[in-house]
């Protein structure tokens, strides 16, 4: 494809000088139209098409310096090379501020014509560059906007999902709950007592997530103090009055959330039901952190493990807690010198495959 010529506009009051100019730059291959004033070359400038501008400092009417510094309050205004016969350099630094791109010194014989050629060829050359970087951060600055309304679209979706997610789950959890209240059958009671512990412990997590800013994230303070109220008002809540909770604001990811809320209702439904036979007793959770490990605690003080297993326990519980665990790659420990019940979980805040990925990332 063959490039255009590019069109030089000369704006000059000496005619015969614009006629050599007009001359030497087409046998250079440029199209050279001729301006007699500055008004005139103004009025040409707005009809578009100009692609560098040769500027003579001493006109009537307007002068260099003025026309200079209307061509600057043109939209996308085309380069500047400035002309002028004067001595005087204090033109030149003026020009070059009011953004002129070169300037130089002409003469009455048209001896700078050449001189003229190399200085717009390289004036053409800024503005080529200077339109190419223009391009590149108008590209950067639309495809970060691009991305980001994405990433808020994204976001917008996650949040929507995990909003109905958590309201199903919560339905589920209160269908559950209202049918073990009405059950007459203890065994059954328990099973849905339980179930509806573990629906809730998940629903627990999206609810956190989707009244959150932060969907990468659950603060397990705000997650576990809420799941433990959920508990409360369970089937089993007029045997948690005595339930507390003690925990630090350690953020986790969703999915180990969910995994730590599990092993909190297991374990405090099981304190409830083994852990004091005839009445009901303090349940302790607590939650600290040292550095990237995490420690969580649930404890009581009833009858401890020198007791017989209850025949009636399939052993549900155990298997699930040690599910959790072992998602979590935590350590269970049962603490031998509490007097009553004390199972200690010992995990990384962050999980193995994630923080190696995010060592690797710094």
């Amino acid at each position: 494809m063959t490039t255009p010529a590019p069109t030089l506009l000369y704006i000059d009051d000496d005619e015969a000088l614009g006629r050599l100019v007009t001359r030497g730059l087409q046998r250079q291959g440029y199209c050279v139209v001729h301006a007699s004033s500055g008004e005139a070359g103004l009025a040409r400038l707005r009809q578009g098409g100009i692609d560098v501008v040769a500027l003579d400092q001493y006109m009537p009417g307007l002068d260099g310096l003025e026309t200079l510094e209307q061509i600057q309050n043109i939209p996308n205004p085309p380069p500047v090379v400035f002309v002028t016969a004067s001595q005087d350099s204090s033109i030149a630094v003026t020009a070059l501020k009011a953004g002129a791109a070169d300037y130089l010194m002409k003469d009455t014989h048209g001896d700078f014509v050449p001189l003229l050629h190399v200085a717009t060829e390289q004036a053409l050359q800024q503005a080529r560059i200077r339109k190419a970087r223009d391009d590149a951060v108008a590209e950067v600055h639309a495809s970060r906007d691009r991305y980001a309304a994405l990433a808020a679209e994204r976001e917008m979706l996650l949040r929507e999902v995990n909003h109905r997610v958590g309201n199903s789950l919560q339905i589920i959890a209160s269908l559950l709950h209202l049918q073990a209240s009405s059950s007459k059958q203890a065994d059954v009671k328990a099973a849905l007592t339980n179930a509806m512990g573990r629906v809730a412990a998940v629903a627990q997590v999206h609810r956190r997530l989707y009244t959150s800013h932060d969907l990468k994230s659950v603060l397990l303070n705000q997650y576990l103090e809420a799941l433990l109220e959920d508990l409360r008002r369970s089937a089993e809540g007029n045997r948690m009055s005595r339930l507390t909770l003690k925990s630090e604001a350690v953020e986790i990811d969703p999915d180990r959330a969910v995994a730590i809320g599990i092993i909190v209702n297991e374990l405090v439904m099981n304190a409830v039901k083994y852990a004091y036979p005839d009445a009901a007793g303090p349940i302790h959770v607590e939650l600290h952190a040292a550095g990237d490990d995490v420690e969580l605690s649930i404890a009581d003080d009833g009858v401890g493990l020198n007791v017989k297993v209850n025949p009636e326990s399939t052993g549900m519980g155990q298997r699930i807690v040690n599910a959790m665990a072992t998602k979590l790659e935590a350590a269970v420990e049962r603490d031998p010198k509490h007097s009553g019940t004390r199972i200690v979980l010992r995990f990384r805040r962050i999980s193995a495959p994630a923080a190696s990925l995010a060592a690797s990332a710094r």
